[in-house]
């Protein structure tokens, strides 16, 4: 179906077309200065002390898995409410994930008191997922943490620039990981970042990054090495220099792009805040937030419900979404059999709506008349 109104767009241009060429013309397209430009640039624009450029954000998580010393049988506190890939990368490890509900049906990020509630002498770490751009309490978190001696693992996939208390998210915990994915705020495509301000965990990540070994191609190409070892069983999970300078340029871009989102998310909110029949997560949140998506959730819903407002949108030219069906509801994680409430009713009655900032007022104005008049 083609949509008068899509979920997501593309913010490209010529300069991405230009980065690209560059690249290609220099005849360098691997992992090379590029990709080291790129994560300096990245760890910059956070304030972080270390960034590591990848092939996607599923790779950074199981780097942070690896690095943070998860094991086989570990127990890992987890959301189910999240893309799939943050709980693989604990099966990748051998570990057991173990479910928390979220906070709220206006907060969607990872419950508290629902971590500390489930935690064993068999928990190594807790992986946050900061929903939309919008943070978990870390300090809450990072209080638990201490408390229990346990790692923490940000899946900030959601979240460049987004904020917790004038701290970067992913940066807070001990690994933040982020996508690049093509409907990401930054989109190369494909791609991932591991953050960092541990000198440790960096250089055993960027060890394992590349088979275990002690230096790269591009190294040994410009003479700083003529010979290798391989010190550890390590993984091909590089980046390569085209997708890194489309990063570049999209670096250069996000700010303006996250002003533009966030003057989108108050029309939406100032549009749909009356209407009865709705929840807006995050309505009242303050904090700079990335904006990646816009979530609404039916007040007294069902998944019938649910989806038949979307086919009405549909209808109407509206390309919707649902952020996330339950991870611990997919059949292959059922076995660890969990009941999560609040998450339960809210992947049965959220809808994703677009989100770009390119997405014109107008637009904005015309979802959500469709959403009043279908309610």
């Amino acid at each position: 179906m083609s949509f008068k109104i899509p979920l997501f767009d593309l913010n490209f241009d010529e300069k991405e077309e230009a980065a690209v060429l560059e690249v290609l013309r220099s005849k360098w397209i691997s992992t090379g200065p590029k990709c080291s430009q790129f994560e300096s640039k990245f760890a910059a624009m956070l304030g972080a002390n270390h960034a590591l450029s990848l092939a996607n954000c599923t790779i950074a998580l199981h780097l942070a898995m690896v690095i943070c010393g998860i094991e086989a049988e570990d127990e890992v506190i987890c959301p189910s409410l999240t893309f799939v890939a943050t709980v693989n990368a604990i099966r990748y490890v051998g570990a057991i994930p173990v479910f928390a509900d979220v906070r709220s049906l206006e907060d969607l990020t990872i419950d508290p008191v629902d971590i500390e509630s489930k935690i064993t002498a068999k928990t190594k770490a807790i992986v946050v997922m900061h929903y939309g751009g919008f943070a978990c309490d870390m300090d809450a978190i990072l209080g638990i943490a201490q408390k229990y001696n346990l790692k923490v693992i940000e899946d900030a996939c959601h979240a460049p620039l987004s904020e917790y208390h004038g701290k970067k998210l992913g940066t807070i915990g001990d690994v933040g990981c982020f996508s690049f994915f093509s409907n990401k705020n930054i989109s190369t495509g494909e791609g991932g970042m591991l953050v960092t301000n541990n000198n440790e965990l960096f250089e055993r990540a960027k060890l394992l990054r590349s088979h275990g070994m002690t230096s790269m191609s591009y190294e040994r190409a410009k003479g700083h090495s003529t010979e290798y070892d391989v010190v550890a069983l390590g993984y091909n999970y590089r980046m390569d220099d085209i997708r890194a300078a489309i990063g570049i340029v999209q670096l250069d871009k996000l700010k303006a792009d996250l002003e533009k989102r966030a003057i989108v998310r108050e029309h939406y909110i100032s549009n749909l805040s009356n209407c009865k029949n709705l929840i807006i997560p995050f309505q009242d949140y303050r904090e700079f937030s990335s904006n990646y998506i816009f979530p609404i959730i039916l007040k007294n819903g069902t998944k019938e419900k649910r989806d038949i407002l979307r086919h009405q949108l549909a209808n109407a030219g509206i390309q919707t979404s649902v952020h996330y069906p339950a991870v611990h509801r997919f059949n292959i994680y059922q076995q660890f059999n969990y009941s999560l409430q609040k998450t339960d009713y809210v992947t049965n009655c959220l809808i994703t709506l677009p989100m770009y900032s390119s997405l014109p007022i107008d637009k904005v104005e015309f979802i959500s008349n469709e959403i009043f008049g279908s309610l």
